[in-house]
């Protein structure tokens, strides 16, 4: 490791973690090769594609472009952190029903952003969907199946909670 290497503290999926990382490590590689949680994929590693979306303190945010010393004191989540998330599951869910992934390569960042679009928008029409979403880019599916989805998961929430 780098005389210049940092140690830092933080919480990944709940697990406090301690390690030793050099100043221009990006959280996305420290997550993927350090923690081995390779649900987090590095698609652009610009900020650009979303595929990287994790939590940082319950904020979306993309791992590529996050040094992983800006992390140091904070709770990181993973896709893999989602695993027993009501919210994420029943994205999963819908995601499978309305055909919203294909290759699977930018669904742990979808699921990620979408989960968050749910939370924070449960009065989102269609439009607004698609708007929040618009930061996660995907090759497969033209994102029909996604909104689909989302709008599924969405409308099952508010018919329960009213």
């Amino acid at each position: 490791m780098s005389a210049h290497a940092k140690t830092i503290s933080l919480t990944v999926n709940g697990t406090r973690v301690e390690a030793s990382v050099p100043p221009r490590q990006h959280l996305g590689d420290f997550l993927r090769e350090r923690e081995l949680l390779t649900g987090t994929h590095l698609g652009c590693e610009h900020g650009v594609c979303g595929a990287c979306t994790i939590l940082i303190d319950g904020e979306p945010a993309r791992s590529c472009i996050t040094f992983a010393v800006a992390c140091d004191g904070r709770s990181v989540t993973t896709v893999e952190g989602l695993d027993d998330d009501p919210v994420a599951t029943e994205l999963r869910e819908a995601f499978s029903a309305e055909h919203g992934l294909q290759c699977g390569f930018c669904t742990p960042g979808m699921l990620v952003a979408a989960r968050d679009v749910v939370l924070r928008r449960p009065d989102a029409d269609n439009p607004a969907i698609r708007t929040a979403m618009s930061g996660n880019l995907c090759r497969c599916t033209g994102y029909v199946g996604i909104v689909n989805a989302i709008r599924r998961v969405i409308d099952a929430r508010n018919t329960n909670a009213g």
